[in-house]
């Protein structure tokens, strides 16, 4: 047992990588280029959307917030991963643990409710497009992404305040990240507070996205059925395909580690390598769908690159 004054110096060990001596530098390098091709990615679409006039659109503005939140996801996963495989050691301070479970749930919340706003904004585009420009306001517009923000970084803050008063009895963590469902099994005492008020965020947060995508894109889905212009009927299904696609892959992962957390039948494994996956693959996927498949967005960055070819002769 180890008392509340003491674990500002207590040092948690995080599961172990089970990395064969043969595979630690490939899978170091392995992961800094998968990092480092994260961080291009996204502040690519970053810069062009801030750099671009033309772009500084509702639609663009959510779109903002994808990219920083995933390279936020991203950099609270993978220094200090890339740091245990080279160094071989999975120690970390509490409130190093701490923080970096803080960023990893403000990554995973404020990505449901991004894709929530951006289902939201489709809708009036499509569902009542004469009515946009009066909804969707520069006032109503930082409205949405300061309320989706404060809401989230408050939730978690108090998700994570619920921890500091109990104490803990144990330091070994039974995942590869800080999850607040690992953390909490380092209590002594608090786990039931603490798992109740966890279960019952994710369900809010769950319900809330569900329930507008679902009558979102019910609604944009009769829109499309009833248009009888067939290419805007196209490019409507298109984008909204390919958001649902994306926001259905991340209930996934975002579900079954968090479930298995409370299920005996689900190989630890498994809930370990979709809890590292959550990290890789949005942040991937994500510029590629929302970013370079965009049209006006791809168009920027190659005119930008042609530029810069044409200066350099």
């Amino acid at each position: 047992m180890y008392p509340n004054e003491s674990v500002l110096s207590l040092v948690l060990t995080l599961h172990s990588l089970e990395l064969p001596e043969t595979s630690i530098y490939p899978a170091f390098i392995f992961g800094l280029t998968t990092y480092l091709f994260i961080l291009i990615c996204n502040l690519t679409i970053v810069i062009t959307i801030c750099l671009n006039r033309n772009l500084h659109k509702p639609m663009y503005i959510l779109l903002l917030n994808l990219p920083i939140n995933d390279t936020i996801g991203a950099t609270s996963l993978f220094p200090q991963l890339l740091y245990s495989m080279w160094s071989q050691d999975r120690s970390i301070s509490y409130p190093a643990c701490l923080l970096q479970g803080f960023f990893v749930h403000l990554n995973g919340g404020a990505s449901y409710l991004i894709l929530t706003a951006m289902a939201y904004d489709r809708y009036i585009a499509i569902c009542c497009p004469l009515r946009y420009g009066a909804i969707m306001t520069t006032n109503n517009l930082v409205k949405i992404i300061t309320g989706m923000w404060l809401f989230n970084f408050i939730v978690i803050i108090v998700v994570f305040s619920l921890l500091t008063p109990y104490r803990i009895c144990q330091t070994h963590m039974t995942d590869l990240v800080c999850y607040k469902t690992a953390l909490t099994k380092l209590l002594c005492d608090g786990t039931e507070v603490n798992n109740i008020f966890g279960l019952s965020c994710l369900i809010v947060y769950h319900v809330l996205s569900l329930s507008v995508v679902a009558f979102t894109y019910i609604h944009i889905l009769i829109t499309c059925v009833t248009n009888k212009q067939s290419d805007a009927k196209n490019k409507a299904l298109q984008t909204c395909g390919t958001h649902l696609v994306v926001f259905l892959l991340m209930e996934f992962h975002t579900l079954f580690p968090t479930l298995s957390h409370r299920s005996e039948f689900i190989p630890a494994f498994l809930r370990r390598v979709f809890s590292i996956s959550n990290f890789i693959f949005p942040p991937l996927v994500n510029p590629l769908v929302y970013g370079f498949k965009t049209k006006e967005i791809r168009q920027k960055i190659l005119t930008c690159f042609k530029n810069k070819k044409i200066r350099s002769f």
